[in-house]
């Protein structure tokens, strides 16, 4: 049974609730949904108060952005905020940040996020928006691809849809990674530098408050272990080979990527954590209706960036939003509901 509602790190209006999904070997496994509704105000003649937003975060992140959850709340919406088993919230002693070998694991954490915010039912009135950050980003979409007819929009800020180094360096170290993950699965991780991003993030202002969440945000990020980079690899061959998400996807982006192996004042105005251009293309195969905006000079959390291009993810992501879900409601069919 789910814990009740309580008081969230981030202060009012935020509230959380804790979402057992059981153990594994490394004990206790939860997941913890955030949540921000709507003051009457804000629902008044509102565009989008039957919809309910869930959101999930990248790779060795948690959710923080509050500013993301008012923006949401400004058209009306109900925004839930769903801290993955492992991270932020939901890391407990003993475990190891972030790590699934399988990205299917997190249906468990969707599905019990979805049953608090009163989604399980046959018969609901409310509408989902997915959106998703990142790893984040390519979780949702293979979500969404598992249970079409669900969601009614899914929106993916820099989706983590193929590896930094192509689809070919993929395929040629794919089958290396897979034995690797089968012999050593939390063996230890290559050295993976991402420090240059926290910083981007520091000189523009955006990185979160961090006392006491060191452990979950660490500016050299998480330790990249095979079992964790091989179901990350699955994913990716999923999407190369074409999924299809069932609803309307708006995909954001920065206009441009820049390598982050040093310190340079550029990198606080493009992705210095995935390959744009790769993304883009990736994104042409999630479905048949994919709206792809570039962003000039965002970084790789396009609502973390410098006051204008993060007002222009804003405004595009409002414009998107309304023009998409503002026209007429329909009840999801049964079947989908079945599926789910």
């Amino acid at each position: 049974m789910a814990e009740p509602w309580i008081p969230d790190v981030l202060g009012a209006p935020f509230e959380q609730r804790t979402l057992p999904l059981g153990d594994d070997a490394e004990g206790e496994l939860v997941a913890t949904l955030v949540r921000s509704l709507p003051g009457w105000g804000q629902r008044l003649l509102a565009p989008l108060d039957d919809v309910d937003v869930l959101y999930v975060h990248g790779w060795s992140d948690y959710f923080f952005q509050a500013e993301l959850a008012r923006a949401w709340n400004d058209l009306g919406a109900r925004f839930y905020a769903l801290d993955l088993r492992k991270y932020g919230r939901s890391l407990r002693d003993g475990q190891t940040p972030g790590y699934v070998d399988s990205l299917d694991a997190y249906d468990d954490d969707v599905a019990a996020a979805l049953d608090a915010m009163g989604h399980a039912g046959e018969e609901r009135s409310r509408r989902l928006v997915l959106l998703g950050h990142s790893t984040g980003g390519l979780t949702l979409t293979l979500w969404a691809a598992r249970h079409p007819g669900v969601a009614a929009a899914l929106i993916l800020n820099s989706p983590w849809l193929e590896l930094q180094t192509g689809a070919v360096a993929r395929q040629a170290i794919a089958p290396l990674l897979r034995a690797h993950a089968r012999v050593a699965p939390l063996s230890a991780p290559p050295a993976i530098e991402l420090s240059t991003y926290a910083r981007a993030q520091r000189e523009i202002g955006s990185l979160p408050a961090a006392e006491g969440r060191e452990r979950w945000r660490p500016s050299e990020a998480f330790a990249v272990h095979p079992g964790w980079l091989n179901a990350v690899l699955a994913g990716h061959q999923q999407i190369a080979a074409g999924v299809d998400v069932g609803c309307p996807a708006l995909v954001l982006l920065s206009a441009r990527s820049m390598p982050p192996f040093r310190w340079v004042e550029g990198l606080t105005r493009s992705d210095s954590v995935l390959t744009v251009d790769d993304i883009a293309r990736a994104a042409t195969r999630i479905g048949s209706l994919v709206t792809i905006a570039r962003i000039e000079d965002a970084i790789h959390d396009v609502f973390l960036s410098w006051p204008q291009p993060k007002d222009e993810a804003y405004r595009v992501l409002r414009a998107w939003s309304t023009a998409t879900l503002r026209g007429p409601r329909s009840a999801r069919p049964r079947a989908a509901l079945a599926r789910a």
